[in-house]
Parts: C-alpha cells; sequence; structure tokens
C-alpha cells in the first residue's frame, strides 16, 4: 500500500487532479488503490475527467465502467470518454462558468529588444500558407476567446506596448519594388486597443509612406473611431474575424457581438476603405452549417463585392500547450470537445469534417467567387482541390495570387 501510495502521489504530479471537484478526486484515489493504474493510465483518466468537467458533460464518476480487470474498466472509459468527445456538440444546456464580464488587464509600456516583424508562427510547407508578415504592435490580448493561443505565449492580464515602436517602424527599411502584406492581428487584436500609446498613428503614418505595403488591421471589436476619425491610406486593408452568435456567445468571450462587428465593417466600408472577413475557426456543432449559412448570406446582403477583398476559412487546431493551457483554467468550453485527428503534426477536425465546412462555406459565397480572393488558413495543399476546386502548387503562388488580386482591389501596384 505503501508503495502504491508513493507511486500514486508521483503520478498526479504536474497534473490537473487538484483542479477537480474534490468527490471526483477522492474517487479516482479510491479506483486507482484498487486497480493500480499506471502512470500513464493516471494522467489520461485525469485528463478525461477534466475535459468532462469543461464541457458540461457526465462526469467520470457516471461513465466509470463497473468491472474488477483494469485493463478491461480503462478500455470501457476510453471508449465511453471517446463517444462524448466525439458526437456533435450541443450548445443547448451548456452554461458558463467563471466567464468574466469585463477582462480586468494591466498596461505596460517598455522598451523591447527586436521589432516583432517576422514570418506568421505558423507559416509551414506542411500546410498551403500566404506567406503573411506579422508585427507585433501589442502583445497580448483583451478578449477571452477559448481556442486562442496567444493565452500560452503570453501574460493575458498584461498588456504590453513597446515605447520604441514608432521610432522603430519609421527606421524600417524595406524594398521599394517589392510588395509586401503585413498583418498586426496576431499577437493582439488589431484594433481594441484604439490609438493608444498612439500605435495608429504609428501604422497610419507607415502606411502611407510605404505604399508598396499592404497593411492589415484584423480584429474581433468594433473599436473604428480613430478610422471614421481620419484619412486612411488605401493599402490598409480592415478584417474582422467572425463567428456564430452561438460561438461568439459561448466561446469569444469579451468580444463585439456578431452584430456590432459587421455593423462596424459597413461602416467602415461606406469610409471607402477595403474590408475582409475571416471565418477562423469554423466551428462544428448541432446545425453548425445552417446557422453558418446565415452569416455568410448576411455578408452577402450586406456589402457589394468591391467593397471586399479577401474571405477566409479556418477551424479549430491544437498543439499540446493549447490544451493544456484550457485544462488548467477554470471555466467551461466545448471548444477541445472535437474527434482530434492528425494535422500536420497538430491535432484539428478529420478531413471529411473540414471537407464539410469548407465546402460549404466557399459554396456559400459563389456569387463572390470571381471578385473576391478566398483562401484556407493553414490547411493541408490537397483541401484546397477538394473544396475549392483548385489549388497552388507552392507557398510563393498562393502569396503571389492573393498580393495581385489585393493590389488589383484597392488599386495599387504590384511588385514581385
Amino acid at each position: 500500500m505503501n508503495s502504491y501510495t508513493d507511486k500514486f502521489n508521483e503520478s498526479i504530479k504536474n497534473t490537473v487532479f487538484t483542479k477537480l471537484p474534490l468527490i471526483e478526486q477522492s474517487f479516482i484515489e479510491e479506483k486507482a488503490y484498487k486497480l493500480y493504474f499506471t502512470f500513464s493510465e493516471l494522467k489520461q483518466i485525469i485528463d478525461m475527467a477534466r475535459d468532462l468537467g469543461m464541457w458540461h458533460e457526465k462526469s467520470i464518476i457516471e461513465i466509470f465502467p463497473q468491472h474488477e480487470q483494469k485493463k478491461v474498466v480503462f478500455a470501457r472509459l476510453r471508449k465511453a470518454y471517446e463517444e462524448i468527445r466525439d458526437k456533435p456538440n450541443s450548445y443547448k444546456n451548456f452554461e458558463l462558468k467563471n466567464i468574466p464580464k469585463e477582462q480586468k488587464y494591466s498596461f505596460k509600456t517598455i522598451p523591447k529588444e527586436g521589432f516583432g516583424l517576422g514570418l506568421c508562427p505558423v507559416a509551414s510547407e506542411k500546410t498551403r500558407c500566404c506567406n503573411l508578415l506579422t508585427l507585433d504592435a501589442v502583445e497580448s490580448c483583451g478578449f477571452d476567446c477559448s481556442y486562442c493561443s496567444i493565452q500560452s505565449f503570453y501574460n493575458q492580464n498584461t498588456i504590453s506596448f513597446d515605447s520604441g515602436f514608432a521610432n522603430k517602424l519609421q527606421n524600417l527599411k524595406l524594398e521599394q519594388n517589392k510588395t509586401y502584406h503585413i498583418g498586426t492581428g496576431q499577437a493582439s487584436d488589431s484594433l481594441m486597443w484604439g490609438n493608444r500609446e498612439g500605435i495608429l498613428d504609428a501604422l497610419f503614418l507607415f502606411a502611407k509612406e510605404n505604399p508598396n505595403v499592404i497593411l492589415e488591421f484584423k480584429t474581433k471589436s468594433d473599436t473604428i473611431k480613430y478610422f471614421l476619425e481620419n484619412e486612411v491610406p488605401k493599402n490598409i486593408l480592415c478584417t474582422w474575424s467572425l463567428n456564430t452568435t452561438t460561438i461568439i456567445e459561448n466561446e469569444e468571450h469579451l468580444t463585439a457581438s456578431l452584430e456590432k462587428r459587421i455593423d462596424a465593417a459597413r461602416k467602415i466600408a461606406d469610409k471607402g476603405v477595403k474590408v475582409g472577413f475571416h471565418f477562423h475557426p469554423i466551428v462544428e456543432y448541432e446545425n453548425y452549417l445552417e446557422e453558418y449559412f446565415e452569416v455568410y448570406t448576411k455578408l452577402l446582403a450586406t456589402f457589394e463585392s468591391h467593397e471586399v477583398a479577401l474571405i477566409s476559412f479556418g477551424t479549430l487546431t491544437f498543439i499540446k500547450p493549447v490544451i493544456k493551457q484550457l485544462r488548467e483554467r477554470e471555466f467551461r468550453t466545448k471548444i477541445t470537445q472535437i474527434p482530434h485527428a492528425d494535422a500536420s503534426g497538430k491535432t484539428s477536425y478529420p478531413h471529411a469534417t473540414k471537407v464539410e465546412m469548407f465546402k460549404h462555406a466557399y459554396e456559400s459565397f459563389k456569387p463572390w467567387h470571381k471578385d473576391i480572393f478566398f483562401y484556407l488558413c493553414m490547411e493541408e495543399h490537397g483541401m484546397w482541390k477538394e473544396t475549392f476546386g483548385y489549388q497552388y502548387s507552392t507557398n510563393n503562388d498562393f502569396e503571389h495570387a492573393m498580393l495581385h488580386s489585393y493590389c488589383d482591389k484597392i488599386g495599387i501596384n504590384y511588385f514581385i
């Protein structure tokens, strides 16, 4: 008994055991002593218990099989857990837990080494990538989307500004006969901070002085006051990440509502600024195709194709640190309640599910196919052919097609 006590105590280290309800802790400990689970088995059981609680599903106690043989118990438990995980999600009886009504964070403005300009962090030859350059104007985000990977890289409660950002941007040397596509929405939301610390002043000036740069602001906010009150360089794109109301209300905490995002995009388009929309992630749940179709139809009715530069599609893709980070949080989410299939070293939906969601999304926008650039984000090469009916041979081909389309749309020269 003592030897297994030591083994049990050692096994639960570096797990989320202590974050489980006390009744589940006692239950798992009791079963462990009875069946002598291995370190690996205990780790998996603890993770299963944590996931079930996060998903607001039956508890580990309710699905635990009654049997005397450990192998049978573990196999049946794993099967019961996977059946819950793999079924289509439903938000009908889902209740949020510990979601703040407003984000509490602090600001700091400090000198930082380097500039934060580099390739998109998910760029890979394994997936078809547009070679986007990202510019970290701000680090960390005031929104609290369940699926966001930012929380695994930055302190979510501290928003960091670089005191030397404007000077670094002014001193950035770019080739004048080359077109660049730079996005500012990778390490934080592009617009939610407005012009705090003069970041929009600096970025607008940069766009004016570098007409060969397509500067994209990506947001889930409706903070557009600065854009409405200032002249916007025509090489600036303003894009919104959109989702269904079901996902926004249950998973995209503290963000602007769908209606507010679309209304903000409409006001920006009215000013003559080209807009775009990112459906990333598209999330599978009961009746999800019908709800996404309503959003797609809303855009078709609200905008003219000449006002829209791009529409992208993507879905949930996880790396282990993000899943671990989610399990550490005291909240509920169904974001990880998906059948995890391998996706170029990460995990995502099975291939057939992704084909369904992307093909449906692309075909819903058929009236705009000839006038707007559509693309898949972070998907394997062959997925394009199956969903769009065409594909690019290389990332560079994808990048050239994208930039050529954007330049045509906003009326600037394209330099390869």
